[in-house]
């Protein structure tokens, strides 16, 4: 980490116009607020510093992450959140699946964030034309893939084409005392596995990815802001710093419960190190 130079919270918040903050592992973990955390909010709310939480969470609508966010002690209200889950609205007009029948992997705020998105939802194990990997939770694991692979299976055989759709592409997801999930981007890359073994020359049955690293969610905080002063605190390397360098943006990279302590890779390199969310932290 020698080559990326330190930074301090404070000094972020002065050299640019916005933030944008990831939740999971910067904000919260499972939990609660993570230290410096709810002081960072609500000083930005007074300093009236324009903020967004980027998220890869598709397991809830913005205002339920803003009321758990809020319970937690932070100042997070709604139209600050930015969810891969939202990305579904546009991916659905551009291809065309309004009134799709689609099976979601994930709890009820996933399936509604479909709904809005025009498709109309089934149950796995039912004839489907989109399936939709939103979160690891909400479901019976083992039955539900089981059936959702099994249907899959028939359709292809049948000639039909499939969509599959991923909003949230992370693998793991930190938890708290040094505990690990693991994420929808996993289940996806378990069920591309499983067909690739099935179908050995269908190159094309992969899930379209939606959230961080790719740049939905940073185009979505630009055309909120107006602005590309704008830099990416997140904790995860493969989506929040690899995602603000191929939008061209700056990140800071604040210390990692997902990636171990060692050299970063070097086609991932952060702009800045953050110890912590803290104000006035001693820089090392």
């Amino acid at each position: 980490m020698e080559s990326v130079q330190p930074i301090s919270i404070d000094a972020l918040v002065s050299r640019y116009e916005v933030l944008l903050l990831d939740a999971y592992g910067v904000l919260v973990d499972s939990t609660g607020a993570l230290p410096g955390a709810i002081d960072l909010t609500h000083r930005l709310q007074a300093l009236r510093k324009p903020f967004f939480v980027l998220t890869n969470d598709a397991s809830k609508l913005p205002m339920t992450a803003a009321e758990q966010f809020q319970r937690y002690g932070l100042a997070v209200e709604a139209d600050y959140i930015i969810t891969s889950g939202s990305l579904l609205t546009d991916y659905f007009t551009t291809h065309g699946l309004h009134g799709a029948s689609c099976v979601v992997l994930g709890p009820a705020d996933s399936a509604r964030y479909v709904e809005l998105a025009g498709g109309r939802v089934v149950r796995a194990g039912e004839s489907f034309d989109v399936l939709v990997v939103a979160d690891e939770s909400g479901f019976p694991f083992l039955d539900t893939l089981d059936a959702v692979l099994s249907s899959l299976c028939k359709a292809l055989e049948e000639g039909r084409s499939m969509h599959l759709i991923l909003p949230n592409p992370d693998l793991i997801y930190p938890k708290a005392h040094g505990e690990f999930g693991v994420a929808a981007g996993s289940i996806a890359t378990m069920l591309e596995s499983a067909l690739s073994a099935r179908y050995p020359l269908r190159s094309d049955l992969r899930f379209a990815r939606l959230g961080k690293p790719h740049s939905a969610l940073f185009s979505e905080a630009l055309r909120r802001s107006g602005t590309r002063n704008m830099v990416m605190v997140g904790d995860q390397l493969e989506t929040d710093i690899k995602g603000a360098a191929g939008f061209g943006i700056d990140s800071a990279w604040i210390s990692s419960a997902v990636t171990a302590n060692g050299a970063l890779p070097l086609d991932i390199r952060p702009t800045f190190r953050l110890l912590t969310l803290e104000s006035n932290p001693p820089i090392t």
